[in-house]
């Protein structure tokens, strides 16, 4: 395949690469810095795709080269929006967004004139609650939470769906990839997941990417950009859907796209406390310490207990981070005792 350098996040697993490779003349490292390292190296597009907060350090080193980036870790932008994108301006890196939302939006925006925009509409498939009752959803499995209705993902997106928090932090990530203001963005629930996102224009056009649900298609448009690449994904066949449909949000029934919305405008650390405390509380959730409505109580108490505040460098963000964490695994401990 032509490879030059492997990396492993898990630095237990170095000597399992090592001997791997053995023999192949392809450079290899593991633990955190091996992956930063993989990010800085010279290639045409570094795609990010580390779920998490963990991939802010390994996203930012390809930034400060100037690199060509698919984007597909939200969570470094709802980290560190700021601090990302005013970087990837002072080193002429170029972002290019993966989530099939968020490409979505990127094809069909106006970038030499964005104050044609009048709203910004991410759609969201609802996840595989999306019918029930909040009390129906008290005791749900982590497996179904992780029985997407259309997107095959692994478990910690599958539950963001199922929270609808994966849409919270959509929001976020593209109130900093696109010059558009809070009030400018909007949700919409769409269960097929053929229309990925809407532009709405200040004439009253609204112009939709469409397409089968198949992350190939933004990959390679990413890939390609500013050119197109074939891809063997299923053509969209309108017939044969015949029906899309769309239906407001329920807050009540899923807070954590309310508290995703209180952070965006909060700003400051807000996003950082919001994404920190999630990721925990889902783990927990994993772990069997924590129920599935018990994710966004402890978000929103994590949210409550940290006073927001500005950041301004990586190291303010990751001390937030650290922070939140903490906050929200005492949280988790005191419901499990």
């Amino acid at each position: 395949c032509g490879a030059r350098f492997a990396a492993v996040a898990d630095a237990t697993q170095g000597p399992a690469l090592k001997a791997a490779l053995a023999g192949s003349g392809i450079a290899n490292g593991a633990g955190p810095e091996a992956i930063i390292e993989a990010a800085a190296r010279d290639a045409e597009i570094v795609v990010t795709a580390i779920v998490g907060a963990a991939g802010l350090q390994p996203t930012l080193a390809a930034i400060e080269r100037g690199a060509q980036i698919g984007i597909a870790n939200k969570e470094t932008l709802v980290c560190a929006g700021p601090v990302v994108t005013a970087l990837a301006k002072a080193r002429g890196a170029t972002l290019l967004p993966v989530d099939s939302e968020h490409n979505a939006i990127f094809q069909v925006f106006p970038h030499d004139d964005p104050a044609q925009v009048e709203r910004i509409i991410l759609t969201a498939s609802g996840g595989p609650f999306r019918s029930r009752s909040r009390e129906a959803m008290r005791g749900v499995s982590v497996a179904d939470a992780c029985k997407h209705p259309t997107w095959s993902m692994g478990a910690k997106i599958s539950i963001d769906s199922a929270t609808l928090m994966n849409k919270g932090l959509e929001l976020i990530e593209a109130a900093q990839l696109f010059p558009v203001s809070v009030e400018q963005l909007a949700v919409i629930v769409h269960p097929q997941s053929v229309v990925h996102s809407m532009v709405e224009y200040v004439d009253g056009s609204v112009l939709a990417q469409l397409g089968s649900p198949d992350m190939r298609i933004p990959i390679a448009y990413a890939m390609g950009w500013p050119e197109r690449i074939a891809t063997p994904a299923a053509r969209l066949d309108l017939a044969q859907v015949a029906t899309l449909s769309f239906e407001a949000p329920d807050l009540e029934r899923f807070p954590c796209l309310a508290l995703a919305w209180e952070a965006m405008r909060a700003g400051g650390s807000a996003p950082c406390i919001l994404n920190a405390a999630n990721e925990v509380a889902v783990a927990a959730f994993i772990a069997g310490q924590a129920g599935f409505l018990d994710i966004d109580a402890i978000v929103a108490e994590t949210l409550g207990i940290i006073p927001h505040a500005a950041m301004a460098s990586l190291a303010d963000v990751l001390a937030v981070d650290a922070e939140a964490r903490a906050v929200a695994a005492s949280l988790v401990a005191r419901r499990a005792a």
